[in-house]
């Protein structure tokens, strides 16, 4: 299995709980990307990155996407507004799950890639896919600086914590959610740790080049970020 026993919690279904003030208690803005494209996916983003902020004790605060694209937007206004939030953001974690990666999602990490952002990349799916074993999809989105990767059978933790005695199945995938938070939140603390590549100035460059090459537009703010 790929997951570490030590990370086990045990957990009971909150409906209670209250999302973090991200603007008053976070240290780190992380960016969580991936398909939002459906009710499954929408619930998801919202347990993980409800479990990442109080796992971390407030210490990353989640930027969810699906927060982000109201549907009365344009589409380029929707991904002016994804990709302006992403370049903000001090870290970011990237779903790559699917037996062929979400078009969107691989877009989001080049472009962290391009502009020094850390970032951690998870996987959650079983099937195998890509050109290397040790990393299930396309190789060309792996090796970058200061990057972790994360690979969980999500299914075989699932089938083990909903085999506790009295178990629900929302309590087993809440003990699910929060093995990966925990697990994530490490993988975060080891990219966000890591040395610069780009120097500022060589940031300010980048930054500005993204801002004419995706005609965000916004040259104002992508010169504050």
């Amino acid at each position: 299995m790929l997951y570490d026993c030590d990370h086990r919690v045990e957990s009971r279904f909150d409906l209670t709980r209250k999302k973090i003030d991200v603007a008053q208690r976070t240290e780190y803005k992380v960016y969580l990307a991936g398909e939002l494209f459906d009710f499954k996916h929408l619930a998801g983003n919202a347990l993980l990155g409800e479990a990442l902020e109080e796992r971390s004790g407030g210490r990353y605060g989640i930027v969810l996407p699906q927060d982000l694209e109201l549907p009365s937007l344009e589409s380029k206004a929707i991904r002016d507004v994804d990709y302006l939030e992403l370049l903000d953001c001090d870290a970011a974690i990237f779903q790559f799950d699917g037996s062929d990666l979400d078009s969107g999602t691989v877009a989001e990490f080049m472009t962290a890639k391009i502009a020094d952002i850390p970032s951690v990349i998870l996987r959650t799916d079983l099937r195998r896919s890509g050109d290397r074993n040790s990393r299930p999809w396309n190789l060309m989105c792996d090796s970058f600086t200061r990057t972790e990767a994360l690979v969980v059978d999500a299914m075989a933790l699932y089938s083990e914590l909903s085999k506790r005695e009295g178990a629900t199945a929302i309590q087993a995938i809440q003990s699910v959610v929060e093995n990966l938070a925990t697990m994530l939140i490490e993988k975060l603390d080891t990219v966000v740790a890591s040395a610069r590549v780009l120097s500022e100035g060589e940031r300010a460059t980048v930054m500005n080049l993204i801002a004419k090459t995706y005609d965000l537009g916004n040259m104002q703010q992508i010169e504050k970020l």
